[in-house]
């Protein structure tokens, strides 16, 4: 009798294949959905890392000179105290010096979970979410 297959055939089957996708698929299930997430989590630290370094040039700019008045964002990036390339959003100051000074960042990609305004107080421990 002639074998009509070959003794020296190598390869996967079908089922093999199939069962090797189907774990693929799992994981990808598994794993996109938590890469989503912590992507936009990342925003989120953006934007507080964002109003902790407007805090930082403004504390450098006050210790430099006769400085009484509140500075703007666009002072402070003159001045070389802030630079604004990694911003992920929009950056205000309000307040005067003698009194609190409140930096407020907009998350203009609206992808942090938590809102799109983060506020922070001068000498405040942490900032807020609202």
């Amino acid at each position: 009798m002639q074998n009509l297959r070959g003794t020296n055939q190598k390869g996967f089957t079908l089922i093999e294949l199939m069962i090797v996708i189907a774990i693929i698929g799992i994981l990808a299930a598994i794993a996109i959905p938590n890469f989503i997430s912590y992507r936009d989590k990342a925003y989120c630290q953006y934007a507080e890392s964002d109003a902790q370094n407007t805090l930082t040039a403004i504390t450098s700019y006050f210790a430099e000179g006769d400085r009484t008045s509140t500075p703007t964002v666009a002072n402070l990036v003159a001045l070389e105290h802030l630079s604004t390339n990694n911003a992920v959003g929009s950056v205000s100051i309000s307040g005067a010096s003698n009194t609190t000074i409140t930096v407020t960042v907009t998350d203009d990609s609206t992808r942090c979970p938590r809102g799109s305004t983060y506020f922070v107080t001068m000498g405040g421990a942490q900032g807020s979410w609202p």
